[in-house]
């Protein structure tokens, strides 16, 4: 099989900051991705398959970028391959060979949600055929290393100029999970979860400034429950080191139809309280950062 490669895989989002100090915040959505490479091959038709993209996320947190905020945004799509997963999550089920390394136990490759998705949230199979090695190693050089590659930069860079750095994950997730989106089917969602993985990726100030903002403004937040965060903030997150990552998921009842995936009558008020959750953690960042 032929592979075309994708021309970019990532949309890297900034404005310079004039003057001032260096902003300590950086934004990355891994999962709002639209652009359908021409070698996926799915057996799921298109619209079925954009159920599975956060989309509007990159849109709803946009306003940071007025205040200089970077914001890496995936332009390949998640179900091709899902760049919130690590590279041992590949699943054994998908693949026409054996994979050449080890894999360890997964829940995610369990529920069909491993490195590239083998089903929906509803069940249905995404492929009528099997995988090959070339494809997935294809998929991996082609959108998640690059992915990668391009966030870790960004925080590097952001924590050298301010010496400590703050990232926000931003995801959206259904009103009520699916069959297999998680391990907790049927479960109606709050209005955000925030996962730290138990602080294990940033210090409980951080999350606990964030769910406080949230909450005055009448959403409903749970932390770390059901999601805990995953792949990116794992790997971003070491508030020893003075980096701090925080996963978000946003109830997609607030912004939008989760049937026709158009923006519904709170997409403006969400934006708008983002953008201010976006000026509020600036001052408590460079606050934190006076402190020492």
């Amino acid at each position: 099989m032929q592979i075309e490669t994708l021309p970019l895989s990532y949309r890297y989002l900034h404005r310079t900051q004039v003057a001032g100090e260096p902003v300590p915040l950086v934004l990355d959505s891994p999962h709002s991705g639209t652009e359908y490479p021409p070698d996926f091959n799915s057996a799921v038709p298109h619209g079925q398959l954009r159920t599975a993209e956060d989309t509007w996320v990159a849109d709803l947190w946009a306003g940071a970028l007025d205040h200089a905020v970077p914001m890496l945004a995936a332009r390949f799509p998640r179900s091709y391959i899902d760049a919130n997963r690590s590279l041992d999550e590949v699943d054994p089920l998908l693949l026409a060979e054996p994979w050449p390394e080890p894999l360890p136990e997964s829940a995610k490759v369990r529920l069909g949600k491993g490195l590239i998705w083998r089903m929906m949230d509803d069940g249905t199979p995404i492929y009528d055929r099997k995988l090959s090695l070339d494809e997935v190693r294809h998929r991996i050089d082609a959108c998640w290393k690059p992915y990668h590659k391009r966030l870790q930069a960004a925080i590097r860079e952001t924590h050298a100029a301010c010496g400590q750095v703050w990232h926000i994950n931003c995801h959206s997730m259904p009103s009520v999970a699916a069959k297999f989106a998680t391990d907790k089917p049927g479960l109606v969602h709050p209005d955000f979860v925030l996962g730290d993985r138990d602080g294990e990726t940033a210090a409980p100030a951080f999350r606990e400034f964030v769910a406080a903002f949230l909450r005055e403004r009448g959403y409903s937040v749970s932390i770390n429950d059901p999601y805990k965060g995953v792949e990116i903030v794992r790997q971003c997150g070491n508030p020893a080191e003075g980096r701090h990552s925080l996963q978000v998921e946003i109830n997609r009842k607030l912004y939008m139809d989760e049937i026709t995936l158009r923006p519904n009558e709170g997409f403006d008020r969400l934006r708008r309280d983002l953008a201010d959750l976006t000026v509020e953690m600036l001052r408590w960042m460079r606050g934190q950062l006076a402190q020492g």
